[in-house]
């Protein structure tokens, strides 16, 4: 986290200039009103009480100018910092696998992007005014006191230890509290999260009520903690302001005196109120940081921990570069399993995919069809075994140069808010407007493109909501023609498509990318019936492998697919 200050080193060491010369003109005003008080006023000098006027309104002018540019800087300081953190977050978080997503949870990532961060950007700019003025002022104004009357400035020094006590209570109780709260708006996040995005099968199923009272519980128990908090921090403030007033009481009380026994002049007593004031103003300032630290601390820690998590999928220290573009895809003896599962969910899966072919991959629900395809673009790693491609094992490639050569469609089709153009320039962003018309054609999206008012230019809301779900799984796929890469994969994208649309599309694909590496993961045989290669997973494992033809004499598993889908008389 200290790297981050780094770059405002300058700009503190200013702020921290005009601080010190603000403490020194905020300090420098009761003693020239003592002097206008009992030099010009009681001896009724009026040139003195013009000059020494002067003189205050001069100094005031000058502590203005201070303060005003001081906090101007440290407000820009400060929010650059917030924007220059927020942007390490986001771009370390974009270099996570799923399995380093896991370990944080998309709510938590949320709240460590933005609530936490403008804790500790809150603080930044707090500590470069606050953290130096407070105890400037407050020494400055003992100083003052014990210099008008030191005998008097004794009620001060024995109130300073009652005041640390009742801070350090607040800060020990403080610092799980804050530690709590954040935990709980993590919380509080995440439920909202679910239900917005399960909003359809909440209502579909009935369940707004179950949901309402897991947000109701959620919430009422961030509340809770939320009270607690700022009960302290009312009860801190009332309670300083007591001191203060009790303080300002006895200091009349004994002033009085000896103004009576002539040890003391009312310009003095005047001064050393304000000086006092001044003081209790400096502890107001550092028992507010001071409980405001506890919650900045907790905040640091959360998003240390993003920033200095290891992540999993890394770049090879010296990668290797692809000389021959074919796009051979070959696993060999790879075995695989997600973290914490007791049991591999991929075991021993050897197969090459040759370039100007289809290699289909089928099985049941949980064989690992898409976590194969999950494989090739390093999302994981496998646990053993390897994948080349062109010979080369994809993990002493870079990520940029492997996935450069990759056009993924996942599963669930996926879309950006923007701009129909600008979902399928995702793919490539130098992307013409011939060739984004070519992708679309390709994907069977001309049609329904066409027809919406302002075509290629139409609005897609976030995830694509205003579009069906064929019509995202045609623009997920052209997003990843517009590319042209040497490998397609393909994960079970057909299956909101009619069998017309499916079919011509699949007839376009054959022609466009003829010379690339289809790999497609299906559900229906239909869609893979003419590929070169078919693979048929079992619980993680290959069972079979050829064409239709032949899977149909040789391989049960496969022989059962297409019994349940076109009746047992396709088999026979």
């Amino acid at each position: 986290m200290r790297t981050y200050f780094r770059p405002y080193l300058a700009i503190i060491i200013v702020v921290m200039l005009l601080v010190f010369l603000e403490v020194m003109a905020t300090l420098r005003l009761p003693d020239l009103m003592s002097t206008i008080v009992d030099e010009g006023i009681a001896k009724g000098n009026i040139p003195l009480i013009w000059r020494t006027g002067a003189v205050m309104l001069a100094v005031a002018l000058g502590g203005v100018a201070c303060a005003v540019l001081g906090n101007f800087l440290a407000s820009r300081a400060s929010t650059r910092f917030g924007r220059d953190l927020r942007y390490d977050i986001f771009r370390k978080v974009g270099q996570y696998s799923p399995r380093d997503f896991i370990n944080f949870g998309t709510a938590s990532l949320i709240t460590r992007t933005t609530n936490d961060v403008q804790q500790v950007q809150q603080v930044f700019h707090m500590s470069m005014r606050m953290a130096m003025r407070a105890p400037l002022m407050a020494i400055g104004g003992v100083l003052m006191v014990v210099r008008k009357d030191s005998k008097l400035a004794l009620i001060l020094l024995g109130l300073i230890p009652v005041i640390a006590i009742i801070i350090g209570f607040v800060i020990k109780k403080g610092i799980p509290l804050f530690k709590s709260l954040q935990k709980k708006l993590d919380r509080l996040n995440l439920v909202l999260r679910e239900q917005l995005m399960g909003v359809r099968v909440i209502r579909a199923f009935e369940r707004r009520a179950h949901e309402q009272a897991r947000f109701d519980e959620a919430n009422r128990d961030l509340t809770e903690t939320s009270l607690t908090v700022n009960r302290m921090m009312v009860t801190l403030m009332p309670l300083l302001g007591l001191l203060v007033n009790a303080t300002n009481i006895a200091i009349i009380w004994f002033a009085a005196r000896r103004i009576d026994l002539g040890a003391m002049q009312v310009g003095d007593l005047m001064a050393f109120l304000q000086y006092t004031m001044q003081i209790f103003m400096a502890v107001m300032m550092l028992s507010f940081i001071f409980v405001m630290l506890p919650r900045a601390s907790a905040s640091a820690q959360r998003i240390v921990e993003v920033l200095d998590t290891q992540v999993s999928i890394t770049d090879p220290e010296k990668p290797q570069r692809i000389e021959s573009s074919l796009g051979v895809v070959r696993f060999e003896d790879v075995t695989f399993r997600y973290a914490g599962a007791a049991a591999s969910v991929l075991s021993n899966i050897s197969f090459t995919a040759e370039p100007g072919q289809t290699t289909a991959i089928i099985g049941g629900t949980g064989s690992g069809k898409s976590t194969i395809l999950d494989l090739i673009p390093r999302f994981h790693d496998p646990e053993g075994g390897r994948i080349t491609l062109d010979g080369v094992d994809i993990r002493d490639l870079t990520q940029r140069d492997l996935r450069s050569r990759l056009g993924y469609v996942p599963q669930q089709a996926m879309l950006f808010s923007g701009t129909v153009a600008s979902n399928i320039r995702g793919g490539k962003e130098d992307a013409t407007d011939e060739e984004i018309k070519e992708a679309a054609r390709i994907a069977q999206a001309t049609e329904f493109i066409e027809e919406r008012e302002d075509g290629y230019e139409s609005y897609i809301a976030q995830s694509g909501t205003n579009v069906s779900g064929g019509q995202k799984q045609r623009l997920s796929i052209a997003r990843a023609l517009v590319r042209k890469p040497q490998v397609y994969l393909l994960d079970d994208t057909f299956s909101a498509l009619d069998y017309k649309t499916d079919a011509r599309l699949r007839q376009e694909l054959a022609k466009s990318a003829d010379q690339a590496t289809i790999i497609v993961v299906a559900q229906r045989v239909s869609t893979i019936l003419h590929a070169e290669q078919i693979i048929v997973l079992d619980e993680g494992r290959i069972v079979g492998k050829g064409t239709h033809k032949s899977l149909l004499e040789s391989c049960s598993v496969y022989q059962e697919i297409v019994a349940s889908q076109f009746g047992e008389e396709a088999v026979s």
